[in-house]
């Protein structure tokens, strides 16, 4: 008699299990992803510049709002600020939302440079608090590092490129003709001992 009791029991007790599941599941709510890269220009000698993107993607099921950007990892004694702000605020952020923020910098000083990540903060209408992400970290930069100038470096990748076959059929011919002109070891010898 208690059998007929049990199955129905558990069958409701499974479907509550799976009904609450999905239902904490389908939680409509944002998942900010930030993205951080940096990248260096070289000017002239001595001169460097440190071009930054931030790119914040929603991957939520509902909008981020009150987005605010800060990224503060930029001492003030090595970088200047030549375009843009190291921070920015966007009232909203829809769900597959995309939104990027970009600034460059100028080099002060010479030497390795590992920046922290940005913080992203924002509203969800369910919670009072604020949230955080972070964004991904930089590689780190060697700034105003001795490197050989660009130009010649290209110039010279253009004129192989242009002329390579070229070059290495001149170079074949005149590896050719030298080793045809010039008497070889032994026929040298040779000649030595017939002349004694």
């Amino acid at each position: 008699m208690a059998e007929p009791i049990v199955k129905p029991v558990i069958s409701a007790l499974v479907a509550l299990v799976l009904v609450s599941s999905s239902l904490a599941a389908s939680e409509v709510v944002p998942f900010i992803v930030a993205h951080k890269k940096a990248s260096l220009g070289r000017l002239k000698a001595g001169a460097e510049r440190v071009s930054v993107t931030v790119d914040i993607y929603n991957r939520g099921t509902s909008s981020a709002y009150d987005v605010s950007l800060a990224d503060n990892s930029w001492p003030s004694d090595v970088f200047a600020i030549v375009s843009g702000n190291t921070s920015r605020t966007w009232e909203r952020i829809d769900s597959g939302g995309l939104v990027s923020h970009s600034f460059e910098l100028e080099v002060k000083e010479k030497g390795m440079f590992a920046g922290a990540p940005a913080v992203i903060t924002f509203r969800i209408p369910t919670k009072a608090a604020l949230q955080e992400a972070y964004s991904t970290p930089i590689l780190p930069l060697n700034i105003l590092a001795d490197r050989p100038p660009q130009q010649k470096i290209d110039w010279a990748k253009r004129l192989l490129a242009q002329y390579g076959s070229l070059v290495s059929v001149i170079s074949s011919v005149v590896l050719f003709v030298y080793l045809i002109s010039t008497p070889s070891k032994s026929s040298a010898t040779k000649g030595s001992k017939k002349r004694r």
